[in-house]
């Protein structure tokens, strides 16, 4: 039996944002259109680790965290292409035929408008269009999503991140930017000073902009507890050569309360201050009151 014409969205992809995702939706008008299957080409590593190893481009999200969006994207099938010297040397007018080999029943690519390939970056979308269609193959070019006459991409999200611009972000993500691992032991300061958290130790490769945040906190079992959450170096509590720690209170806790060894999500909603250092730890208190205050608002539960 024949396989599903496959029409392959292809590239990086990394935050799989509304720009990625107009690539991937043009794959599924062709599917729509033709009949076959949504398939999504990636590279992994992320080229910069070959091409430029000495300052290499840090991820907004893990493999896992990336495959699940494009999956929400409409991806059925996913190939992470292992971006190594073979295939960076590839010249540029052999990769149709390469992409042809890897998948035979390919009928259409997708890809933005700024993408580029083979050795030395030289294939661009007009070389892509004319080596495809001696193959048979229909290349579609997909144009730039602008957002605030700008626009989106990679680089403008981890741009954002790292300011603190959380608003910029998540509306360029469309899905708000998470955070993601396995709960470890506290010092259990925020329980002496009434707000108990639960700690992720997360190590991404970006670094978000350290501050309070109101967010929401995924449980095992799937519930959604609205909570505030502090990510950084706690300068009020701790001394130097400290790791980064995500530090989320439960505001009004509905189902299980996770525990250390559980794994969680936590999603970023809202910017709310800098992380800051105070004088003593009753000012820590009082501010963080105020926090739990102004989370509380944005969730609806005052």
């Amino acid at each position: 039996m024949n396989k599903p014409f496959l029409h392959l969205a292809i590239g990086v992809f990394d935050g799989v944002h509304l720009g990625h995702r107009a690539v991937i939706h043009s794959a599924r008008e062709a599917t729509r259109r033709l009949g076959g299957q949504v398939g999504v080409l990636t590279f992994d590593p992320h080229p910069s680790r070959l091409l430029r190893p000495d300052s290499p481009t840090p991820l907004i999200f893990n493999r896992q965290q990336k495959d699940e969006r494009l999956i929400e994207a409409g991806a059925q099938f996913i190939h992470h292409q292992n971006f190594d010297l073979p295939h960076a040397s590839m010249p540029a007018e052999d990769f149709p035929r390469w992409l042809k080999n890897q998948f035979p029943s390919l009928l259409s690519i997708h890809i933005g408008k700024n993408f580029h390939y083979g050795r030395g970056r030289s294939g661009q979308s007009q070389t892509l269009i004319r080596d495809a269609q001696e193959l048979g193959l229909s290349v579609h070019v997909v144009d730039a999503v602008d957002y605030e006459n700008a626009p989106i991409s990679s680089s403008r999200i981890r741009q954002a991140l790292s300011e603190g611009n959380l608003t910029l972000a998540n509306q360029m993500l469309l899905r708000p930017y998470e955070a993601e691992g396995t709960l470890s032991p506290g010092r259990q300061l925020g329980r002496t000073l009434g707000y108990p958290t639960i700690n992720l130790s997360w190590n991404p490769e970006l670094i978000p902009a350290y501050g309070v945040y109101a967010v929401e906190c995924v449980t095992p079992e799937g519930t959604a507890e609205a909570g505030v959450a502090n990510w950084g170096l706690r300068p009020t509590v701790e001394n130097h050569n400290v790791k980064p720690l995500l530090e989320t209170h439960l505001l009004q806790p509905v189902g299980k309360i996770p525990v250390v060894g559980d794994r969680v999500r936590v999603r970023w909603l809202k910017r709310l201050r800098d992380e800051i250092k105070f004088p003593h730890t009753e000012a820590l208190k009082s501010q963080i009151a105020v926090d739990e205050s102004l989370a509380k608002k944005f969730h609806g539960l005052l």
